[in-house]
This record gives C-alpha cells, sequence and structure tokens, in this order.
C-alpha cells in the first residue's frame, strides 16, 4: 500500500542524485538511502512555454570567469544559437542515419552546462534519460517510490535531456565532435521510451567494449559525411569557441537543471519484503 503526497505522512525520504556512466545517466541504479532528510520542495513537473515562460538562455562562458570576452567593434552579430543549431543538426543525423531513426528530436531537450575550465579533457556530452528501464515512470526502492521529474516545453513532454560541456565541446577536433553527437543519440532507446539502450551482460550502456561502441559511432559518422548534400548542417563544428564568438559576437545556449528522483509515495517494510521475495 502507498501512501501519497496528500494522504498520511511518512517517513521523509531524500531527493537523490542521478548518477552519470560514461556519457549518459543512469536512472535505473538508485543508490541506497542511508540518512533520511527533509526532502526539497522541489515539483514533479517542469513546463516552459514559449509566450509567458521561454528556456532560460544564457551566455557561454567558462565556469569561473564573470565577465564575457569583449564582442566586435560595429554593429554586433546576432549571438550564435548554440542549441537551435546542434537541434537542426541532430535533425538532419537523425533523419540520414538508419541506426538513429528511432530518435524524435521533438521530445528531446537541447541545454548546455559550463565546463569547470578550459582542458580539452573531461565531460564533453551527456544524455540524461526521463524514464527509468523500459520507459516505467517511476521505480521502489525499500519502501520509496522514486519518479524523475517531467519536462515538458509548449506542451510536448521530453523524454530526454542532451547536454553539452560548453566550451569544451567546441574546442574538440571536427570529427571528434561528430562522434560524440552520434554518440549520446545512440544511448536513446531503440524503443524511445525515455529508458536507455540497454547492451546485454554486465556493461549495459557502452557494451563489453566501449572502445568497439566509440569505433561503431565513427563508422556512422564517416558513413554520415560522404557526399553530404548540404555540408553547412555541420560546418559550425569546424570552429572553435573563440571563433564563433568573435564571428557572432557571442554564444548563448539553453540551461535548465538537472532533472531529480523525487521520493512521490511510501509502503511497509512488509509489503516492500513481500514484493521482492514475489520478484524473486
Amino acid at each position: 500500500m502507498i501512501a501519497k503526497r496528500n494522504g498520511t505522512s511518512p517517513p521523509a525520504a531524500p531527493v537523490l542524485p542521478l548518477r552519470l556512466v560514461g556519457g549518459a545517466t543512469e536512472l535505473d541504479t538508485i543508490p541506497p538511502v542511508r540518512r533520511p532528510s527533509v526532502p526539497a520542495r522541489l515539483p514533479l513537473e517542469l513546463r516552459w512555454d514559449s509566450a509567458r515562460h521561454p528556456l532560460p538562455a544564457r551566455w557561454v562562458i567558462p565556469k569561473g570567469r564573470r565577465i564575457r570576452p569583449a564582442r566586435p567593434a560595429g554593429r554586433a552579430p546576432e549571438p550564435f544559437d548554440f542549441c537551435g543549431r546542434m537541434r537542426r543538426l541532430c535533425e538532419d543525423v537523425v533523419a540520414r542515419c538508419e541506426a538513429l531513426r528511432h530518435v524524435r528530436m521533438p521530445a528531446v531537450l537541447l541545454s548546455f552546462t559550463p565546463s569547470r575550465n578550459r582542458s580539452l579533457y573531461g565531460l564533453q556530452a551527456r544524455v540524461t534519460p526521463l524514464r527509468f528501464r523500459d520507459g516505467r515512470l517511476t521505480r521502489r526502492h525499500g519502501q520509496v517510490e522514486y519518479q524523475v521529474q517531467r519536462f515538458f516545453v509548449d506542451g510536448a513532454e521530453m523524454l530526454y535531456v542532451l547536454t553539452f560541456c560548453l566550451p569544451r565541446f567546441l574546442d574538440q577536433p571536427f570529427e571528434e565532435k561528430l562522434v560524440t553527437v552520434f554518440h549520446e543519440l545512440y544511448h536513446m532507446s531503440p524503443a524511445f521510451d525515455g529508458d536507455l539502450r540497454r547492451h546485454p551482460g554486465r556493461y549495459a550502456v557502452h557494451s563489453h567494449s566501449k572502445e568497439r561502441y566509440d569505433e561503431h559511432m565513427g563508422d556512422l559518422v564517416k558513413q554520415y559525411l560522404v557526399a553530404h548534400p548540404e555540408p553547412e548542417s555541420f560546418d559550425f563544428l569546424r570552429h572553435g569557441y573563440q571563433h564563433l564568438w568573435d564571428r557572432h559576437g557571442g554564444i548563448t545556449g539553453v540551461v535548465v537543471p538537472r532533472p531529480k528522483l523525487l521520493p512521490v509515495g511510501w509502503t511497509t517494510t512488509r509489503a516492500a519484503a513481500q514484493e521482492r521475495g514475489e520478484k524473486g
């Protein structure tokens, strides 16, 4: 029996962080609850709409810098909209690559996170699923039922958040940037149900060989580039952060909070043990 938020007040359960596995955020393994605390008052749903509450846009500035680099003198052009251009690229990729035809970009929210320094090494991008295994909205851990926050944009529900680490990603070599894009899109479940693609065996996210996984992505990129009729779709990836900033007078992108795992219900110890026994 589950006691909901608007019913009996059960013991408090913490809001849990998400676990990053490679370039994908794993929801399926919930860390154990060691020290109950008062949960933050966070909403189960976050909504944005173009007219009244648009997605928040920010300047792409390395973390720790308080002042934006100077914009070119004279009439400054429009800032480079990284997420808008990346969305158009991803739409082109999934339309032309058979292995990625399952990806529905209207249900993918693109964003960026600032890199902590100008090092080329570290996180390049990540995909965060907004559902548990097999597309389930909730998952129980012990006595607590958890739900991942739901994101809506213009009334449409998002199933994945695709985030790039900027400016680090922009300073990578051209083909490595494209491999990263393919890599993250390929993580999305073939069922496109909000879960990750799962490979057999212990290493479910990248299969048993991450090197072979990346080689496969490289092959997909080469096929994509061969005789592409519209190279302007990806030409912006040939330039680094500083070049794009100088050329466009700045770079902007969408920033959204990382989705949280929130407690939505509780059950008794006996009921939880009984359920584990039935599954066993």
